[in-house]
């Protein structure tokens, strides 16, 4: 018996999937199953994964958005400690929904994984003091290959879990933080990222 439930093609984006594992649970803890190639292939979920990263954050770090412009990368998030915004944003060429994004909340405790499909760029918003955030690739990282896009993009209108701001026509953290006052931390090059128009000259 499969140990995964999918739900399909979310925000109506083909080929994004949520996916929850059954978890067996009683008084000592619990256990469950967070990546089975057999139940995948059942499911109709057909990947090669070739790396495993862990990323750590503090509160109100921002990654992304980031993608890979020749070898792009499939991608199984996971959250193993903290609660995470994480977003996709379809970046495939003559997709029906280009440039559209979906966000999921992923925590330690709803134990969800996120299924990105190649063409995608991914980022996240940490909202706990501390998270950790696990993927999988289904191709390696390619330095030289790096690309992203401004994840404050108007053109986007990607709605960030507890950011209030004001866009001041760049990528920079700069003037926005969590509800609670939590500033906004990006790194140096994700805040020189453009929008997906100059991106891709549209």
């Amino acid at each position: 018996m499969s140990q995964i439930k999918v739900t399909y093609n979310l925000s109506d984006i083909e080929g994004l999937c949520l996916i929850e594992s059954t978890i067996h649970s009683d008084e000592r803890g619990y256990f469950l199953e967070t990546f089975n190639q057999k139940d995948m292939y059942e499911a109709g979920l057909f990947f090669s994964f070739v790396q495993d990263n862990q990323s750590m954050s503090k509160k109100g770090v921002l990654r992304g958005l980031h993608f890979q412009k020749n070898f792009p990368q499939a991608k199984l998030v996971r959250v193993v400690q903290g609660e995470v915004y994480d977003v996709a944003v379809d970046l495939r060429a003559g997709s029906p929904t280009f440039g559209k994004y979906h966000g999921e909340i992923l925590t330690a405790d709803n134990c969800r994984q996120y299924l990105i499909p190649r063409g995608f760029a991914h980022g996240f918003l940490a909202l706990s003091d501390t998270m950790e955030l696990c993927y999988k690739c289904d191709d390696f990282y390619h330095a030289d290959d790096e690309a992203g896009i401004a994840w404050n993009d108007p053109d986007l209108g990607i709605v960030w879990r507890n950011i209030v701001g004001e866009y001041r026509g760049t990528a920079s953290g700069e003037g926005y933080c969590l509800e609670d006052g939590t500033p906004i931390s990006l790194s140096a090059k994700d805040e020189q990222w453009k929008g997906i128009k100059e991106t891709f000259d549209l």
